[in-house]
């Protein structure tokens, strides 16, 4: 089970976004939770990503917003981003 490190730069976007987003914040516990359980879990939608992120992966939280993370090793997962899909790729 991969141990959730939050960056800096998470940290601060996710304050902001759980100020505009309150009422996601009990689906955030519980996808972060299934990531660090089961990340390949099929509600996760866990993904590669391509470009300039492609060292990342994202999971959804919703229709409209994710969460982007990087492997640090098979024991860490670093948290590196949150918001719409537009804000984050």
């Amino acid at each position: 089970m991969p141990k959730l490190t939050w960056s800096k730069r998470f940290k601060q976007k996710f304050d902001k976004w759980l100020r505009k987003h309150p009422e996601l914040l009990d689906v955030v516990k519980e996808k972060l939770k299934l990531l660090a359980v089961t990340p390949n879990a099929h509600e996760l939608n866990n993904h590669k990503l391509s470009g300039k992120l492609k060292e990342y992966r994202a999971i959804s939280i919703d229709m409209d917003h994710r969460i982007v993370f990087q492997y640090i090793s098979n024991d860490e997962v670093l948290l590196t981003s949150i918001g719409t899909h537009d804000e984050v790729y």
